[in-house]
């Protein structure tokens, strides 16, 4: 089995699972799909932005009392990512692949880490939208991952399932 871990910030496209698929057809050994699509904390984000403005000593107190508010938000974006998830995982299936898939709460590179730990990956692909600035630093995801793991590590495009590719 070659598994391949995919990093994804949204749900695969069509497009995107085609063009994934695409890149292992020629392997001789079973290819098996581990997708992965971070899930923001809506709690750690809120005080997290408060300690960084330096007014969580102020609204600290508040933020308890947000306690109910924020855990369904939580739900909310996490009900998302799952949907997100399984849509992903069907697409990679509707194409006779075996594949699985999950959210995480970690950070993406730490998720990511622990995947291809975890299912033995032999490869990982990052599907991102264009990220020019942190490209530019090398602290986008792909280049985190090269840093991190000893496996192939693939950045594409996530195709833009809201605009129409141009002809030409």
């Amino acid at each position: 089995m070659y598994d391949v871990v995919l990093l994804v910030e949204q749900e695969l496209t069509e497009e995107d699972a085609k063009q994934v698929v695409a890149l292992h057809e020629d392997l001789p050994d079973p290819v098996k799909y581990h997708v992965v699509i971070p899930c923001h904390n809506a709690e750690a984000g809120v005080e997290a932005s408060l300690a960084a403005l330096g007014t969580a000593d102020l609204y600290g107190a508040g933020i308890a009392d947000q306690r109910n508010d924020l855990a369904a938000a939580q739900r909310a974006i996490d009900d998302e990512a799952k949907g997100c998830s399984g849509r992903s995982v069907e697409r990679l299936q509707a194409l006779g692949q075996q594949a699985e898939g999950g959210i995480s709460h970690e950070r993406a590179i730490d998720a990511l880490t622990e995947t291809v730990r975890k299912v033995d990956g032999r490869e990982v692909i990052i599907l991102t939208r264009p990220h020019v600035v942190a490209e530019f630093f090398h602290v986008d995801w792909a280049a985190q991952a090269r840093r991190h793991l000893g496996v192939p590590v693939l950045h594409l495009l996530e195709h833009d399932k809201e605009r129409p590719a141009k002809r030409r």
